[in-house]
């Protein structure tokens, strides 16, 4: 289902620049965009440039070494290499203080699958969006999941695996559909509260995520689950499974500084 054009984007394109709405702000604080909004911005400008009938988009890496202030971002990409198999592209986003993220994105060309089975994560167990309540959210829906697969009536305790359902309320550009890639970078910035939420809260912040995909999301609907957490000395390594309807598509890495959410 394409998303309803009704409904105010994030981003306005003008010209060469991308002009924030109110709603793109981030949760610490209401003079910085939202970091997973930049890359949702740097997938759009490599699946626009770089998508090739025969490649799977297999890694895309986000490094978020910067606040954005609230302001108009450009845009650039490099083809790095391209291959017969392989295309590498650089992305860079760049505020009015100068660059503040940047992304790579590996391209893999599809070809036969081969014999034989490997274990994977199952389906999930959890129940679907359409059977839960109202979803919560600022900015896009979300449904947190408890240790019984249901919805949860209570923050997460992180003493549990912590999973949730996500759906974006917002389209990224004015007047345009989110595409499935797109829609993955905007949600695989949430595996750092899913994988680094504590019994404390949310305690840290992340400075990059890494994608790695296996096949693209069916349905305007992604779950996150926590897959692993390690932290010591305010540094966090964490990494989830990323699933639609149907089962696991991929699975993302995100390393985290403590930064806890003022109060």
């Amino acid at each position: 289902m394409a998303e309803d054009q009704s409904v105010e984007a994030f981003f306005t394109e003008v010209g060469d620049e991308f002009v924030p709405h109110p709603h793109a702000r981030s949760p610490w604080s209401s003079r910085m965009l939202h970091g997973r909004l930049l890359g949702g911005l740097m997938a759009r400008a490599v699946e626009r440039e770089h998508a090739g009938e025969d490649l799977g988009f297999a890694r895309f890496t986000v490094d978020l070494y910067r606040n954005s202030p609230f302001v108009p971002l450009r845009i650039t990409t490099r083809r790095v290499r391209d291959g017969r198999r392989v295309r590498a592209v650089d992305v860079e986003v760049t505020a009015e203080i100068g660059p503040v993220a940047r992304a790579s994105a590996l391209l893999l060309r599809r070809s036969a699958q081969p014999a034989g089975a490997a274990w994977t994560a199952p389906v999930w167990d959890v129940d679907p969006p359409e059977l839960l309540g109202e979803p919560t959210g600022n900015g896009f829906d979300h449904w947190w999941i408890d240790e019984d697969g249901r919805q949860a009536t209570h923050r997460w305790t992180g003493t549990r695996r912590n999973r949730l359902w996500m759906r974006e309320r917002h389209p990224l550009i004015q007047g345009e559909s989110v595409s499935p890639f797109v829609r993955t970078a905007l949600a695989a910035d949430m595996a750092s509260p899913v994988a680094h939420f504590g019994s404390g809260g949310p305690a840290f912040i992340n400075a990059d995520y890494s994608v790695n995909l296996a096949r693209l999301p069916l349905g305007e609907v992604i779950g996150i689950e926590s897959a692993g957490h390690l932290s010591e000395g305010g540094i966090a390594a964490g990494h989830c499974t990323l699933y639609d309807a149907s089962g696991p598509f991929g699975h993302c890495a995100v390393s985290a500084i403590h930064n806890p959410v003022p109060r």
